[in-house]
């Protein structure tokens, strides 16, 4: 059985912590279009060492090998597509631990330059060339701490998909822009600007996530069917700047506090197609059971 890794940034505390709740009855397909679900993990600045990954690697793995509705997307057919994204040391040697499972691994993030003098930054090609199959593209930390902007967003999705990989967009409301009551003009805004000049054909290879920032490592929750409401709406957006079909074809993760207690309902709803999977994903059984999840 092949897998597509996502996530591992877990606290390791034994082999017992990586055992799945459960494995029944997983939604294997999203109700609109039949798209394939997709989990994936985004390990942040963890772990401290090279030794931890790796050792999270191998066990994760084994864990995943144990599942029968865990898969890589070329095998998509009945199953949930899952990816990692591990911190930039860590890529090649984790890739060469969960690659005989046909898990794939991703970039946290790149810079759209191709090479040149850019002290610290690294390109698309090289992410590409360890293994990388996804990037992540504006996520919020980078929007918010590293002050990317939705042009240096833009340029990067672009470049992903220029050498062949596959961006996970990220866009959500701040806690303000929340309490305003402007989330769907923010992410219309985003979602706008991050994907100009974006082919429709391009477009298969792009998934979207939302992440409302103010339910990103608070503890707050996005209610399920508020979360299923701004997919809808982010759908009505790529219909007017596409059509229907890549709107119902696109993929769109919810992020933001996603729990082994919440991600059932959130993978009920027809327009939640996977989870971007933060703080959970520091703990092996919690993102196990995510990645295993069950429908209502």
């Amino acid at each position: 059985m092949k897998l597509s890794l996502a996530l591992l940034a877990a606290t390791l505390s034994g082999t017992d912590a990586f055992t799945a709740t459960n494995n029944n009855g997983p939604r294997t397909v999203t109700e609109l279009n039949a798209r394939q679900p997709i989990m994936a993990g985004n390990w942040k600045m963890n772990p401290t060492t090279e030794a931890d990954a790796l050792n999270l690697a191998t066990v994760f793995t084994a864990l995943l090998d144990e599942m029968t509705d865990s898969c890589a997307m070329e095998e998509k057919e009945g199953c949930t597509e899952v990816v990692l994204f591990p911190p930039f040391p860590f890529i090649s040697k984790v890739k060469d631990i969960v690659g005989k499972s046909g898990i794939s691994v991703g970039a946290q993030q790149v810079y759209y330059e191709d090479k040149g003098a850019f002290t610290g930054s690294v390109a698309a090609s090289m992410v590409k060339s360890v293994g990388c199959e996804y990037v992540l593209c504006g996520h919020s930390e980078r929007r918010s701490v590293f002050s990317d902007s939705d042009a240096n967003i833009n340029m990067k999705v672009k470049k992903v998909l220029e050498v062949g990989m596959k961006p996970i967009l990220c866009v959500g409301e701040t806690q303000d822009e929340y309490d305003l009551g402007i989330t769907q003009e923010v992410c219309a805004m985003q979602v706008s600007k991050d994907l100009a000049g974006v082919s429709k054909k391009d477009m298969a290879k792009v998934v979207i996530a939302y992440e409302p920032v103010w339910a990103i490592g608070t503890g707050l929750v996005c209610d399920s069917e508020a979360a299923n409401d701004v997919h809808k709406y982010i759908r009505t957006v790529l219909t007017k700047m596409y059509d229907e079909e890549v709107a119902q074809a696109t993929r769109i993760q919810y992020g933001g506090s996603v729990t082994p207690d919440s991600v059932d309902a959130l993978m009920a709803k027809s327009d939640v197609d996977g989870c971007l999977v933060g703080g959970a994903s520091l703990f092996a059984d919690k993102f196990a059971r995510i990645v295993s999840f069950e429908k209502e």
